[in-house]
């Protein structure tokens, strides 16, 4: 690699990070840099998955309380969202890289609704706090199959679903959807090494710039409004979607 490659990734890494910790959509930074420094799709999804995953980890635990409250929701939709990360991951491997480029402004477009969208779609502090039932085991399915096959957005649509099927406090709803992109990104990352799709160098060169834009993206947090960082997201995104339309 170069070293404007390793300055680039290394700098999608460590913004990827801070802005999961302002507003989330960290993702399009690091799919987009990986890309853009000339890996296949299919290697930048899988290797973002490998980047991202440390997030959910600091994550959960800073969430271990509240997890500790939803032991038995944690065990169920953690099943589910295993089987669901597998499935999506794996279909993410069955594909070619120029069927997986064709499909990735579309999905880009749609992750971007998805963030843009996301005070809409997440769930506010609500009086019941019912254990999920069939539906909210669906919405974790297919959210799940959308994680495991293209992460971005992934967030988003898991705390609006739990929130439409579960409720509650936001910040136990939260701590769930955290330990759960958790358990999809980790089997995700074994069906991806066990594909051969990962690039481990690029990876290496992102994880400490992520772990860095951890500890910024809590001091920017509290002074950075979120509106701010969201339209930068957004913008991004959708700057991805239209290159990749026009390259393709």
């Amino acid at each position: 690699m170069s070293i404007s490659t390793i300055i680039l990734l290394f700098l999608a890494g460590f913004l990827s990070s801070a802005v999961n910790a302002i507003a989330g959509g960290g993702t399009f930074l690091t799919f987009g840099a990986m890309t853009l420094a000339g890996l296949p799709p299919i290697v930048a999804n899988a290797t973002s998955s490998i980047v991202q995953f440390p997030g959910y980890v600091t994550s959960a635990l800073a969430y271990s309380k509240e997890i500790r409250k939803d032991l038995r929701e944690v065990l169920v939709l953690g099943a589910i969202s295993l089987v669901g990360g597998l499935v999506g991951a794996l279909i993410l491997l069955s594909l070619s890289n120029p069927s997986f480029r064709a499909m990735v402004p579309w999905l880009l477009l749609v992750a971007t609704a998805i963030f843009a969208a996301g005070p809409l779609l997440r769930p506010k502090t609500a009086p019941v706090d019912a254990p999920t039932g069939p539906l909210g085991w669906l919405i974790q399915f297919v959210t799940a199959i959308y994680g495991g096959f293209f992460g971005a957005g992934m967030g988003i649509m898991m705390l609006a679903g739990l929130g439409l099927s579960k409720g509650g406090d936001y910040h136990r709803l939260n701590a769930l959807k955290n330990v759960l992109a958790m358990v999809i990104a980790a089997v995700a990352i074994i069906v991806f090494a066990g594909g051969n799709v990962v690039a481990w160098l690029q990876a290496a060169v992102m994880i400490p710039g992520g772990a860095l834009g951890g500890y910024a993206g809590v001091w920017l947090a509290r002074r950075v409004p979120q509106a701010i960082i969201r339209g930068l997201v957004v913008a991004v995104g959708l700057l991805l979607a239209v290159y990749y339309f026009v390259t393709g």
